[in-house]
């Protein structure tokens, strides 16, 4: 009896661009050092990243404060008027503590957005 093998199958083989060069495929160098570490090192530039950070959380917490201050800083002026006591409870319970609350919940979204964007930035 005759075996019969069946055809052999070619190897196959891996095409890369730097096999289809015949050896290494130089890589491009980054233009600019990554962003993490500029900062770890301490760099000019690693501080002005950081700098812009601190400057936008200042002005997000400078607006908040701001808010406040308009929002609530009358308050004193409107409860000088003659009011039942009651009406000042209602006041300062049902008007003063959303705002309050409003405001922190706005100023901590905005503050976990700049540092998301930093990081974003940093880990480009």
């Amino acid at each position: 009896m005759s075996e019969h093998h069946p055809p052999r199958r070619p190897r196959r083989e891996t095409v890369t661009y730097a096999s289809a060069l015949g050896g290494a495929v130089p890589r491009p160098r980054p233009q600019h050092a990554p962003a993490h570490s500029e900062i770890s090192e301490q760099t000019t530039l690693g501080h002005t990243y950081v700098r812009s950070l601190m400057r936008s959380q200042l002005r997000t917490a400078l607006t908040a404060l701001g808010a406040l201050v308009l929002l609530v800083g009358p308050l004193p002026l409107l409860l000088a008027l003659p009011a039942p006591e009651a009406a000042v409870w209602i006041a300062l319970g049902v008007g003063v503590h959303p705002v309050i609350w409003a405001v922190a919940h706005w100023y901590v979204r905005r503050a976990e957005r700049n540092e998301r964007d930093f990081t974003g930035l940093v880990e480009r």
